[in-house]
């Protein structure tokens, strides 16, 4: 068989030379062909140059792509997808904190006759905090979407060629890996692993930069929240109803009275602040289907050091409008 391995990369240049030379160690132990597929995600560093360097060494078994700009996570491991040509994919980080030592037990796993081989990362060593709020996060989103998030799995899997196929017929411009894996479904097995610590190199996971990858899955997979927001008005309408009826029967009762400033000013900062999180709520879908309907690629390739076998060479703008391919259909070039 031959195994694929696709690393999306971004600003990985202290680490990406030292993530070859162990891969390339643990896969000349194994009885597999094999190439290594790298995405540079538009690095601002020297991640592209050390790139050309493995592939000028390794020209048989590297191929590499690089981003016109910085595009993001899920675009370089669309690239990396549609690249491959292995029977099976392997999806790993640049950082080493996928150990590549769980190649071969992916594999024993993919032989068994699974389509996906997934390592769910273990919380030891996290801190008491973020394993919580990490539980917290994914017992409320697993209400809400429609499809199953394990906590601790992420991008770390063996893909088959079914599998692949799979999701890259999918045309979606917002794309959320997580939820895209568990819904393609297909023969799963999940094995536990303990995250290793990055070896160089800094996290590209900021705080912000959590919190929207956690809306992008409370809202890539369901309508819900614009459920709850028809239910949430009609309660408050409910609520209002009521005190109507109250304020009213006061006034028959005991006459017009003026208290009930700070409630009036409570209610109407209360209101208009929950109107805005629905208004924002509403506008964040009608913005994807705004981008859905551009129909943009995903993203343009400025460089890259050859061409799937198979695919016809074209020219870097070429490939850069031909990037977004809706499979079977005509490709330039």
């Amino acid at each position: 068989m031959k195994l694929s391995i696709v690393v999306p990369c971004y600003n990985e240049e202290a680490v990406i030379s030292r993530f070859d030379e162990r891969i390339r160690t643990v896969l000349g132990e194994l009885a597999v062909e094999y190439e290594l597929c790298y995405v540079d995600d538009g690095s601002a560093d020297g991640t592209l140059l050390r790139l050309r360097s493995i592939a000028q060494q390794h020209r048989t078994t590297t191929r590499y792509l690089s981003f016109s700009r910085n595009f993001g996570k899920e675009p370089a491991m669309l690239a990396g997808l549609k690249e491959a040509t292995g029977d099976a994919v392997i999806i790993m980080d640049a950082d080493l904190q996928h150990p590549p030592e769980l190649i071969e037990k992916m594999l024993d796993l993919y032989q068994l006759g699974h389509d996906q081989v997934v390592a769910k990362r273990s919380r030891e060593g996290d801190r008491r905090l973020r394993t919580a709020l990490s539980r917290m996060y994914y017992r409320a989103v697993n209400s809400w979407v429609d499809v199953e998030l394990a906590d601790g799995v992420g991008d770390f899997r063996l893909l088959s060629r079914t599998a692949v196929d799979a999701l890259i017929s999918l045309p979606e411009y917002n794309r959320f890996s997580k939820g895209l894996f568990s819904w393609i479904g297909f023969d799963t097995v999940t094995f536990d692993y303990r995250n290793a610590a990055r070896e160089a190199g800094e996290t590209k996971w900021r705080f912000g930069s959590l919190i929207n990858y956690g809306i992008d899955g409370m809202l890539s997979f369901n309508c819900r929240p614009l459920r709850a927001a028809i239910y949430t008005g009609l309660g408050l309408a409910f609520c209002a109803s009521l005190y109507t009826l109250w304020i009213i029967g006061a006034a028959a009762v005991g006459g017009i009275t003026a208290p009930g400033y700070v409630t009036l000013v409570a209610i109407i900062v209360g209101l208009g602040g929950l109107q805005m999180v629905m208004l924002g709520l509403i506008g964040e879908y009608i913005g994807r289907i705004y981008y859905e309907s551009k129909r943009r690629p995903h993203f343009l390739v400025k460089e890259s050091n050859g061409t799937a076998p198979g695919r016809r060479p074209a020219s870097a703008a070429a490939r850069s409008t031909t990037a977004r391919v809706t499979p079977g259909a005509p490709q330039a070039g």
